[in-house]
């Protein structure tokens, strides 16, 4: 899949946010949804676009912050488990690997000595990851809502409409950084 180009984001996107996931301060997801705006006359694609979600960085997260350098990237999740040995085939997307909300994807460590979990955020299959990350860290930081992100995962059908319980709507998560400066200052 290609990142949504410059204004895609916006355009075909719905921006939804999880706020300190896993209880940790600052650590925010964005995830785009595809809006299926651009595609109502034609089912099919309105059937497999409209479901589709882009995980990425949120604009707070500690990464995206000055001053922080991503040092490496790792989609190896456990001994067992990495997410680059994803395969998918079909349009039923046989090979997926299935993810809960909490399923790690990767952990991006910074050259302060910090790691960081990045998470799935919502159910789905694992469609693919992005791997132009990998050589290219700094897209991370310099376009997140574009080359940048991080994973793009397709949730059930039947669960579709409900994906996007427990997150947060722009202006909620807007909300959430205004407190969180509040309560700084």
């Amino acid at each position: 899949m290609q990142a949504p180009g410059p204004g895609g984001a916006e355009r075909y996107f719905t921006r939804w946010y999880k706020a300190d996931v896993k209880g940790r301060p600052c650590e925010d997801f964005c995830v785009l949804q595809h809006s299926n705006r651009r595609h109502k006359r034609v089912w099919l694609l309105l059937f497999l676009f409209c479901r589709i979600c882009v995980i990425t960085l949120a604009e707070a997260h500690p990464l995206l912050q000055s001053g922080k350098t991503i040092k490496s990237i790792n989609y190896q999740i456990s001994a067992n488990c990495s997410r680059l040995q994803n395969k998918v085939s079909g349009k039923s997307k046989r090979g997926a690997q299935f993810l809960t909300e909490l399923a790690p994807l990767c952990r991006i460590s910074s050259s302060d000595g910090e790691e960081y979990t990045i998470y799935s955020c919502i159910r789905g299959r694992l469609i693919e990851v992005n791997e132009n990350i990998l050589s290219n860290p700094a897209l991370l930081q310099e376009k997140p809502l574009t080359e940048g992100y991080i994973a793009v995962v397709l949730p059930k059908f039947e669960e579709s409409k409900s994906v996007t319980q427990g997150l947060l709507t722009q202006k909620e998560y807007e909300e959430v950084l205004l407190k969180r400066r509040n309560s700084s200052a």
